[in-house]
């Protein structure tokens, strides 16, 4: 909780995938919210009785609104949905105004690594964004559990994370209202 909502201010790519893995964590422990209190949350050291409470009751909450949505065994919150619809409107309108050529030119350098990788899906075919996010999510859980990438993976994992970074400033520059420049009314 409180690590998320720093990421929110701070890097929404790192908060997309930090959810992610919230969620991951939640189904790991069965939806069961004494399991969290013991696997996860009594292992933070030094939290106030307050700071407890607000932990529990923010697990509570995304349990309930896995069970409310049906993503109990896999699939993403509304929320983070929410948030990856809000890049995704955000890439399309960076790649039709041409007063972003280093972006445009990030992704479609990011291009032939999201078809790859959507080539590899089989059925359950994802945008680009969503693409690049399942990429890097792969990549922690790969890390999590100490397995070697490919020099092949490595390489387009470092060109996805220089992609979702520039969109993610950019995301951020947007909600501060300082990246499309305003025409003069």
């Amino acid at each position: 909780m409180i690590i998320a909502s720093q990421k929110r201010k701070e890097n929404i790519a790192e908060y997309i995938l930090y959810m992610w893995q919230i969620e991951d964590l939640i189904r790991a422990n069965g939806l069961d919210i004494d399991k969290i209190k013991e696997n996860v949350i009594d292992r933070y050291q030094g939290l106030s009785e307050a700071q407890r409470r607000d932990m529990t009751e923010w697990y509570e909450a995304l349990i309930d609104m896995m069970r409310r949505e049906g993503v109990q065994q896999s699939g993403h919150l509304q929320i983070n949905k929410n948030i990856l619809n809000q890049l995704v409107q955000l890439h399309q309108a960076l790649l039709a105004d041409p007063s972003f050529p280093e972006y445009t030119a990030e992704f479609y350098r990011t291009l032939p690594y999201i078809v790859e990788l959507r080539s590899k899906a089989g059925e359950s075919k994802t945008g680009e964004i969503e693409t690049c996010f399942t990429a890097l999510y792969g990549m922690l859980l790969m890390r999590l559990q100490k397995k070697e990438m490919s020099p092949e993976t490595s390489a387009a994992i470092k060109q996805i994370s220089r992609f979702i970074a520039i969109l993610s400033r950019d995301f951020h520059l947007d909600e501060e209202d300082k990246l499309f420049k305003k025409e003069e009314e």
